[in-house]
């Protein structure tokens, strides 16, 4: 394949060397994407509308009164499609993630770095919100390159100052919509309703949020996928020949050659005319006809002007498309791999547990502890107590009625402060409660005792604790 890149500060033989927005002396080389339209352009488009509008919605759509999605990793309350996680469900959130990570495997494996392309946050804001304002206020490529090189005058300092209030505008909204993911809508409103200083670490916090995105969309940019996204590193070790890609199709490609006017000799020539048009519209600056690269995010920006191209110039479009390498070469295309369906059977295994421990899974818990420090405590008339926590924890949208027993003979549960614990919707209560009983029955000096917790008379769990006394002490 005949390697060939359009970026003047790049070695087109050694562009696996180094990143295409790198400069040789290792400054940054400032990627001016052309303008782009097309049918994948286009419906791009329409997705990143339903997705931001999903995304934007997502804080304020609430059921009976609470949030349908919530990542409150501040106090570990995680409300996922309206069924609540706490720290309790750990094993269920790392089921959670293992089926994410495994799904985003065998959809890489398959299809490539779609994902990025077509969904991801970063592509969605960048692209369609932040370039096109871009557009609107400085111009094309060509017309952002000239104003960004020109002194500063009226001009620049309007549009500049235009587009960096906008910028900050569009971040701001960014930044208290992913405050709203991990607090709430409510807690934000209440953040943004009162002065700073009477909630100063939310508000910090909406600064914060607000000017990473600010930093990112206005300068950052296509780094976050180069540099930060361990994504485009992760797809080397995943794809194959068989998976299916944004690829040129060098077979029919090559030899590249230009258009020229009263060319008479009978050379033989690939159907890539070598506008480098496909590099100029590309976001993150490479050349895709240097084949699968890490910096390609599968945006199909490349797909859209080679087509475009090809009408033009009376040729097939494809010439740029999505295809395996296998289908490029060969002529053929194979999904069902053996790696695929090793990945599915993981998949479904890991879905069918996942299922089983939801239906399994118990809406409260408790956790007992010895209060640190103490060990027995002697009463009056013979008595002897131990002194304890408790954590109980609802995780429904219910309140709920807890009662305990002990099943040790002749011993007596006191309940501290109160005479029955009632647990709010949501809600995780710590108490202390004291176990009671006749220090001439103790028999060895640490006793494991088993503790009932009940709610409406049903039994939801069972705790072991130690129960701590003197031995041979006669009433």
């Amino acid at each position: 394949m005949a390697k060939k890149n359009q970026n003047p500060h790049l070695n087109p033989e050694r562009f696996r060397d180094a990143l295409a927005t790198v400069k040789e002396d290792g400054k940054r080389y400032w990627v001016y994407p052309k303008k782009v339209s097309g049918y994948f352009y286009r419906y791009r488009a329409y997705l990143s509308w339903v997705l931001l509008a999903i995304l934007f919605a997502g804080p304020f759509i609430q059921v009976n009164g609470r949030p349908y999605m919530l990542f409150n990793i501040f106090e570990r309350k995680f409300i996922i499609f309206g069924a609540a996680f706490w720290p309790q469900d750990t094993h269920l959130l790392i089921f959670l993630l293992l089926i994410f990570f495994v799904f985003v495997i065998l959809f890489t494996v398959v299809f490539g770095r779609v994902w990025c392309g077509w969904a991801c946050p970063q592509t969605l804001f960048m692209e369609m919100v932040f370039r096109k304002i871009e557009y609107l206020i400085e111009g094309d490529a060509n017309q952002q390159r000239t104003l960004n090189e020109s002194p500063w005058n009226g001009e620049k300092i309007i549009k500049k100052g235009l587009k960096i209030s906008v910028f900050a505008l569009i971040s701001l909204m960014i930044g208290h919509l992913v405050m709203a993911y991990l607090i709430g809508i409510d807690q934000v409103k209440a953040i943004v309703s009162k002065p700073p200083t009477e909630n100063m670490a939310g508000f910090i916090g909406l600064v914060a949020f607000s000017g990473i995105f600010m930093l990112v969309f206005s300068w950052f940019r296509e780094q976050a996928c180069l540099v930060v996204c361990p994504y485009g590193r992760l797809q080397g070790v995943l794809l194959d020949d068989n998976s299916i890609n944004v690829l040129y199709d060098y077979v029919r490609g090559e030899p590249r050659t230009p258009i020229r006017k009263n060319e008479v000799a009978p050379v033989p020539k690939g159907d890539c005319i070598d506008c480098g048009l496909c590099v100029q519209v590309c976001p993150t600056g490479i050349d895709i006809r240097n084949g699968t690269q890490m910096e390609c995010v599968s945006c199909t920006a490349c797909i859209d002007a080679c087509d475009e191209v090809m009408i033009k110039v009376d040729r097939p479009v494809g010439l740029i498309r999505y295809a395996s390498e296998n289908s490029i070469k060969h002529g053929f295309q194979k999904l069902l791999t053996g790696r695929v369906k090793g990945y599915t059977v993981v998949l479904f295994a890991l879905v069918a547990a996942f299922i089983a421990l939801i239906a399994t899974r118990e809406d409260l818990e408790g956790t007992i502890t010895r209060f640190p420090g103490m060990t027995y405590q002697q009463r009056e008339a013979g008595m002897v107590s131990n002194l304890y926590n408790i954590t109980l924890i609802n995780k429904t949208f219910e309140p709920k009625r807890v009662e305990i027993k002990a099943m040790a003979e002749g011993m007596k549960v006191e309940i501290v402060g109160a005479t029955e614990w009632v647990l709010e919707p949501q809600t995780k209560f710590e108490g202390r409660l004291f176990l009671v009983r006749d220090q001439s029955s103790v028999k060895i000096h640490q006793e494991k005792v088993m503790l009932q917790l009940f709610n409406e008379g049903r039994e939801f769990d069972e705790i072991q604790t130690n129960f701590m006394a003197p031995v041979g002490v006669k009433k």
